[in-house]
């Protein structure tokens, strides 16, 4: 289930995302449902667990809601009791557990394969979207769409939005129909729906250009990341020997971070468990910080009304956080209404007292961090932290334009840093460009890469003659590639469009046969820029950028795109020690197929012992030893909350929750210090206005005496009212 956190720019398979294979198997008394008792059972795989962790992995009969506070041990009371799953008998086959990020997926992947062994490789772990896929590719054929589409992401769409309008709309305004058409579909509308309740002028336009864009998707074998959930939906609903295939092949469904889920995941969800029901969702509604984006806390609410029999679980204990810290965000998210009321406590001791500066202005703040980190990595004596790697430092703000001045001032003090949440290299749209080429040279029936290839830059075949191709090409279940030189294409497609299409396959071809025989760095980079030439890539940056220094900054990139691949060709001469050695030669087209593990470098960069600064959003399931949360002020955090606006009570009501769950979010990143600071004196614009403290600075209440429950007295009640509901549950199941 994931949000659209999203990805940007480039038709592409999914494959990689999917996990193992997920084979169907028929219920039957091979795989029988566990019905043991969830309090009395007993397994080596509750050893280290507190209670309420026991209780949400013993819990396999029926639906389970754990609501798992910042810190609790989710991911572990997730692979724990997937091993406990395959411990009473459920085949690991029959068990998925659907995360939010793959990067989340591969972490729970890699753990539960340390508790369970070779078993876990058969458990489906994977993101939503990829189950989507997987859905789609296997029986996606009833809907008409054949097993390899293509899944267009962010610029793609935007690109297809222009050519339905015209052509003559700016890429903002692109963007904001973009937005709008996905926000509809994650809210479960068609085009036609969307239609009959438009209000605006500006809704009804969006409508029509929405009803034209699906056509086009249709038309192109294509889906877009929203159709992920959207199409598997319609599939369960709708055909009925396929929900049956699926329901049977899902023996329990795990869900992580479910109060980000929406109104489209939660339908999809409830059609997959079907009426036995066999799932656990693992959420925290004080971390619900994508509503933006169609997550929905209703689906929180809606559970235990769809499922009465409905376990709730809460887990309450923090492991990452010390009590002061936790006092600071149990004040802090107190004022919003509570669906499941609960209370993060901690035995890992006090700790430091949470600070707040008042800074004077934006550089005065970003000086003062870099000091921080300095003056903390140079401690010494008993009180110095232990934790003085750069990697333990990070730096939260709002909004990502609130960067770029803690970049100088970490510049100027020389220490590394990384921007998280930015866009890796090799996922800005012109570097995926260059990849589809190369990867439809490695691969011609590479359906996906042909559709960017040839309309990347533009080259007189229109949504028209590429529809046309797709038809023919799937009606002969044959790629696009081998239908360019299909001797009955001249009966689907005028001359005039046959023409366009073989002259794109004899470049193909031409630049196929070029890669197999350029071997070593010089060559290749001469071939590389050659061939740009040739395909007029520079202008068509320059043509699709509105502003001339962002088309410059893309074209850079893709002349270090170049120099990467040239490097790898090899043939270079290095001195080491005073030995000459030539460095192996490879062609072009041997580094191209390397082009698939590419995605591997940006996830390597990420264990760089660096200084992180990060958004609150992308920050979230992060934690480190020592976090700065930064401008929080009033038109910041919270965002620009116009109270004397026109807007409604309920709406403004409902910003300022997700606002402060966001700052809570914030404060419960940090495990040893946090500090939080504001602006006296702050830039709006190009003018300065005088600062004000966030509201939710006060309502952390650092300078009250707040009662500081004793740990120890905690666990010894909760293990005495886990032990009263066992021997309740055991009298309860002996025979009368």
């Amino acid at each position: 289930m994931c949000g659209a956190r999203h990805t940007n720019a480039t038709i592409h398979t999914c494959t990689s995302t999917i996990g193992h294979h997920f084979g169907c198997i028929a219920l039957s008394s091979k795989y029988p449902a566990p019905a043991l008792n969830p309090v009395s059972a007993s397994s080596t795989l509750t050893v280290g667990l507190n209670p309420a962790q026991q209780e949400a992995v013993l819990h396999l009969g029926g639906p389970c809601l754990v609501l798992a506070g910042a810190g609790s041990g989710k991911t572990r009371v997730i692979t724990h009791k997937i091993a406990r799953l395959i411990e009473v008998g459920l085949a690991p086959e029959r068990i998925a557990a659907i995360t939010f990020t793959n990067k989340a997926a591969a972490e729970m992947r890699e753990r539960a394969r340390q508790l369970v062994g070779k078993g876990a490789q058969k458990v489906l772990i994977c993101t939503f979207h990829a189950l989507g896929v997987r859905l789609l590719r296997e029986d996606g054929a009833v809907l008409g769409l054949k097993p390899k589409f293509s899944i267009l992401d962010s610029d793609d769409i935007t690109g297809i939005l222009k050519d339905c309008a015209g052509g003559t709309a700016d890429i903002a305004t692109a963007r904001q129909w973009q937005w709008t058409i996905s926000a509809w579909k994650n809210a479960g509308l068609t085009a036609a729906d969307a239609l009959a309740q438009a209000q605006t002028d500006d809704e009804h336009t969006i409508a029509l250009l929405m009803q034209q864009y699906q056509e086009r998707l249709s038309a192109y074998q294509a889906v877009d990341f929203d159709d992920l959930i959207g199409l598997p939906l319609k599939l369960l609903q709708q055909h009925a020997e396929v929900r049956t295939r699926w329901q049977q092949k899902m023996g329990h469904v795990l869900v992580d971070e479910y109060q980000d889920t929406n109104a489209t995941q939660y339908e999809l969800l409830k059609l997959l468990v079907g009426e036995r029901a066999r799932f656990t969702a693992v959420g925290d509604d004080d971390q619900s910080i994508y509503g933006w984006r169609g997550a929905t806390l209703d689906n929180l609410r809606k559970l235990p009304i769809d499922f009465p029999a409905l376990q709730v679980i809460k887990l309450e204990q923090n492991y990452r956080s010390t009590s002061a810290i936790l006092r600071a965000a149990n004040n802090v998210i107190g004022p919003n209404p509570k669906l499941f009321p609960k209370k993060l406590w901690s035995d890992l001791g006090e700790g430091e007292p949470v600070r707040v500066l008042a800074c004077d202005n934006e550089e005065h703040e970003a000086e003062r961090m870099v000091a921080r980190i300095v003056s903390i990595r140079a401690g010494s004596g008993p009180l110095a932290s232990p934790h003085r790697e750069l990697r333990d430092f990070c730096l939260l703000y709002r909004a990502n334009h609130q960067a770029r001045l803690f970049e100088v001032a970490l510049r100027k003090a020389q220490i590394p840093y990384k921007v998280s949440g930015g866009t890796s290299f090799f996922d800005r749209a012109e570097i995926k460009d260059l990849c589809a080429w190369l990867r439809l040279l490695v691969n011609n029936d590479d359906d996906p890469a042909f559709m960017r290839a040839i309309t990347t830059p533009k080259r007189g075949v229109g949504h028209q003659t590429l529809a046309a191709l797709g038809t023919f090409a799937s009606q002969y279940k044959i790629s696009l590639f081998e239908a360019l030189f299909a001797h009955s294409l001249s009966t689907a497609l005028p001359a005039r469009a046959v023409g366009s299409l073989h002259e794109f396959g004899r470049t193909l071809n031409e630049l196929e046969h070029r890669a197999r025989h350029t071997t070593g760095a010089d060559n290749a980079r001469t071939f590389l820029m050659e061939w740009l030439k040739d395909i007029g890539y520079e202008q068509h940056l320059y043509d699709g950028e509105d502003n001339e220094k962002a088309a410059a900054a893309r074209w850079n990139n893709v002349v270090e795109f170049c120099d990467w691949m040239a490097q790898r060709c090899g043939g270079q001469i290095a001195d080491a020690a005073g030995v000459h050695t030539e460095t192996e030669r490879k062609t072009v087209l041997e580094v191209a197929q390397t082009i698939a593990l590419l995605s591997t470098i940006s996830e390597r960069e990420q264990d760089q012992n660096v200084v992180t600064l990060s958004t609150l959003h992308a920050a979230k399931g992060l934690e480190w030893p020592h976090v700065m949360l930064v401008g929080v002020n009033e038109g910041l955090l919270p965002f620009k909350l116009d109270e004397t606006a026109d807007v409604p009570a309920d709406q403004l009501a409902q910003r300022l929750e997700e606002e402060r769950r966001l700052m809570y979010v914030g404060i419960t990143r940090a495990r040893n210090s946090l500090v939080v600071s504001w602006l006296k004196r702050r830039k709006k614009g190009r003018e300065f206005i005088t600062g004000k403290p966030s509201r939710f600075i006060a309502e952390m209440a650092l300078d009250q005496s707040t009662a500081r429950e004793d740990p120890r007295e905690k666990l010894r009640a909760l293990r005495a009212e886990f032990a009263q509901r066992a021997q309740v549950a055991t009298n309860a199941a002996k025979p009368t």
